[in-house]
């Protein structure tokens, strides 16, 4: 899978779960009816008029209600869980999705509602659920870091529930989400089946609980951007049009973060995230590491000028300029002048990732360069694992199995898949002709929709969606000049997951917050 094979979150979301099996009725004694229909049956499929078995009735949703105090004020809500069938255009089910919703007890007229899920792909929407917008929150370290077991949930004093009615949503093949037939799932595994299976979700889950007319937004992690994107001018093409996306850690144009032959975008765009991570690590110079900011800022504007006019020359590069390459990149990187020449000017993230904290015996994190690993070998040329991933699994994985079970009273037997589970190979479409690229679509349904508002949240420690990146992309959208200011973008002290500190989390609030309510002007 592409660049973002492992991300959770991550996203940002929701489950869905298999169906309990039907008792098997009690055997008994054959009567006449019994025969007759046997012989009914028999004949039709002798004169070939067989009927198809009528599909299994729909398992109802289990509701709860909650309460919790948000600042000192009681929020009263309802919380439903359960499945949504997706069908194919002869109304047959080809599989179901898994949600939980949480809505506000006697709400407000026109309570906004918000659609949440992470991305992966294959990733389950747990980690905006119970790390960020939900009513309960994984209980972790004040850094991030991973508590001692057992882990614990907490009432979540920034979540979004004071605003907004929040849906997490499983696509198919993650959380308790399933096609009915494993023939069927790879449907779901591409760009478009997965913006349309969960585009339909949303459709029916207006209909059903009669929200059509509340202000609509989406929350979506890493790949989720990918989808929410996607769906922002879906949806409007079938007449759903939204009030506001919140995009965290954003992957719109694959072109701007793979490290792909002949594409060296990236090791530009990466390069203020090397520098920021060698910074948080304490590897540049006294006058570099006095101010982040301002490190920053100088970073950006030679990447952007010098560094790409330099990879651009290729072989033309003249020697001069090429020693002043090294002595910059090893400047902004902290890596040795010696091992930038064998890269050829190019660093990898994997290869950074690896090169950092070598001398330490030490990784830094794919996801969150904060993190770091300890590889088998220190020699090898990428590390072995993702720090972030090995930390935040764990806790998650525990609580929401115990917290849908105990507190939300979905009962069930399958596995709830977190994170990759059953989502295989999975199809890329456009990048047989190039890079995936759904920046087109989010810029088509902002201008045709000029109250669509877009909340961009980016990590400085983040090497899997580096935000200078995402900059890059949003310049590039071909916006008119009066759309450009329904983008607002922020940038936090921490990762791909830029919510698992608490000092992120509590910015992250009041942002969206603000973001929400000037949306609905």
């Amino acid at each position: 899978m592409r660049y973002l094979k492992l991300v959770a979150l991550f996203a940002v979301l929701c489950f869905s779960v298999a169906q309990v099996q039907a008792q098997e009725p009690e055997a008994e004694t054959p009567s006449a009816a019994t025969h007759a229909s046997t012989a009914a049956s028999t004949q039709q499929k002798e004169t070939g008029k067989e009927k198809k078995p009528e599909e299994q009735p729909e398992k109802p949703p289990v509701i709860t209600h909650h309460e919790i105090r948000v600042h000192g004020t009681a929020l009263k809500y309802t919380a439903t869980a359960g499945l949504l069938p997706i069908q194919n255009a002869d109304g047959e089910t080809e599989a179901h999705m898994f949600f939980v919703a949480y809505t506000l007890d006697n709400p407000p007229a026109r309570r906004p509602l918000t659609f949440c899920f992470n991305g992966g792909p294959g990733s389950s929407s747990v980690w905006l659920h119970l790390g960020a917008i939900g009513p309960k929150r994984v209980r972790l370290q004040t850094d991030g870091k991973m508590p001692r077991p057992p882990f614990q949930l907490e009432d979540n004093q920034y979540t979004w529930l004071d605003q907004t009615d929040l849906v997490f949503i499983d696509p198919v093949g993650t959380g308790y989400s399933r096609a009915v037939k494993k023939e069927l799932a790879r449907k779901f595994w591409s760009i478009q089946g997965d913006i349309e299976s969960v585009g339909d979700f949303i459709r029916l889950y207006l209909t059903r609980y009669e929200r059509w007319d509340s202000p609509l937004f989406l929350a979506g992690e890493s790949y989720g951007t990918t989808r929410a994107a996607g769906l922002s001018n879906y949806l409007l093409e079938h007449g759903i049009a939204l009030n506001g996306i919140v995009l965290i850690s954003t992957a719109l144009n694959f072109q701007a973060l793979e490290f792909a032959k002949g594409n060296e975008l990236p090791y530009v765009l990466y390069l203020p995230s090397y520098a920021a991570t060698a910074w948080y690590h304490k590897k540049l110079a006294p006058e570099l590491q006095a101010n982040l900011e301002k490190t920053l800022a100088e970073v950006k504007q030679w990447a952007s000028t010098d560094y790409l006019q330099a990879l651009n020359k290729g072989d033309r590069i003249s020697p001069e300029e090429r020693a002043s390459v090294i002595d910059h990149l090893a400047r902004y990187t902290g890596i040795s002048k010696d091992y930038i020449k064998l890269t050829n000017l190019r660093i990898k993230a994997s290869d950074f990732e690896k090169e950092l904290l070598r001398s330490e015996n030490r990784t830094v994190g794919r996801l969150d360069s904060r993190f770091t690993g300890i590889d088998a070998s220190g020699v090898t040329a990428t590390p072995d694992y993702d720090p972030l991933v090995t930390e935040e699994r764990p806790p998650f994985t525990s609580t929401f199995n115990n917290y849908v079970r105990a507190d939300l009273g979905y009962k069930s037997d399958e596995r709830y898949y977190i994170l990759g589970g059953m989502v295989k190979q999975w199809n890329w479409g456009s990048a047989a002709r190039g890079f995936p690229d759904v920046a087109p679509d989010l810029r088509s349904a902002m201008v045709k929709n000029r109250y669509l508002k877009i909340f961009v949240a980016s990590g400085y420690f983040d090497l899997g969606t580096p935000f200078y990146a995402t900059h890059y992309v949003l310049d590039h959208l071909g916006l008119d000049p009066t759309l450009r200011g329904n983008i607002t973008t922020r940038e936090f002290d921490s990762g791909h997951m830029i919510y698992i500190n608490d000092e992120s989390l509590a910015r992250l609030r009041p942002d969206v917050t603000a973001f929400i309510q000037n949306a609905l002007k």
